[in-house]
């Protein structure tokens, strides 16, 4: 691989490589995303949604309509040692068995963790399944999970905005709360590579996330299973995690990113609030499935 300098200071010119859309728990659509990307001056922007491609063939229209380059990603959330470990997949072939069966398995998952969820929450709210389900935007092409049900409570008046509900009845201290069935981060790592796609791990240094946080071991190990990169600049990571994900980046010659992490109204996040520069987009572009190979697999 391409031996990249490591900055030590984010990109003020870029990409926005970490972005969500309806088609798993953001709240706007790719036509959205792609607009908002002209109107920040991106040089480019990646979808990311949670455990699917489903908005890929979306966004690739949408940024064609505009002159917008696209990044074509996706988030899977990961367990490491009992760290929630988000992993940021991208330009893989979406036809390959060992990823498609991975995020189909966790879909399921999700799925069937959203519905206990609901069940629990529904013996102390106004909340039903149907509800949740009223939620989804893009249908079965929709990633269903915590965001959905947030959504419905803020429709059934319990909770003013989805940040809110996070806080309260859906945080992860909450009694209602039940973990995401999920892959191992190296069994991601693996799978994403067999694809023929880039792996990055997506805000490691956020405290907000998780009470323990992947440990510079942890990560090294990834590398060991060829871990591509790590997401920077991130609004979730503290200034000496930043530092200290710079340092194992430059030591294991990782690529470096950064992303909004946006999701509509679902976040304050900001398309364009943090980047990653073109050189890094070029390399994971370099590393990663060809965009018209990735085309023929959706058709």
């Amino acid at each position: 691989m391409t031996p990249l300098r490591i900055p030590d200071v984010a990109p003020t010119a870029g990409w926005d490589i970490h972005c969500h859309t309806v088609f798993s728990d953001g709240t706007e659509t790719p036509e959205t995303l792609a607009g908002l990307a002209v109107r920040e001056g991106l040089h480019g922007v990646g979808i990311t949604d949670h455990d699917t491609w489903a908005g890929w063939p979306a966004v690739l229209h949408a940024c064609h309509a505009v002159g917008m380059p696209a990044l074509l990603g996706t988030e899977v959330t990961a367990d490491d040692g009992g760290v929630s470990v988000h992993m940021l997949a991208y330009l893989y072939d979406p036809s390959d068995p060992a990823v498609s069966g991975m995020f189909r398995r966790t879909r399921e998952a999700r799925l069937g963790r959203a519905r206990r969820m609901t069940e629990r929450l529904a013996k102390d709210f106004p909340i039903t399944w149907d509800a949740v389900l009223a939620e989804v935007r893009q249908g079965e092409s929709t990633t269903v999970g915590r965001p959905h049900i947030a959504d419905a409570l803020v429709a059934a008046g319990v909770y003013p905005t989805r940040s809110d509900a996070f806080s309260g009845a859906l945080a992860s201290s909450s009694p209602y709360y039940i973990p995401t069935p999920s892959p191992t981060a190296h069994e991601v790592v693996d799978a994403v590579k067999e694809a023929g796609g880039v792996s990055v791990i997506a805000h490691a240094g956020d405290r907000g996330r998780n009470r323990h946080l992947l440990s510079d071991a942890q990560i090294e190990a990834l590398a060991d299973d060829g871990l591509d990169g790590l997401e920077v600049w991130h609004r979730g990571n503290d200034p000496d995690q930043r530092r200290r994900l710079l340092d194992i980046a430059s030591r294991r010659g990782l690529l470096v990113t950064g992303g909004s992490d946006w999701h509509g109204s679902g976040k304050p996040n900001r398309v364009g609030e943090n980047l990653t520069n073109d050189v890094t987009v070029g390399e994971i572009m370099s590393r990663g499935v060809s965009p018209d190979r990735i085309e023929g697999a959706l058709e």
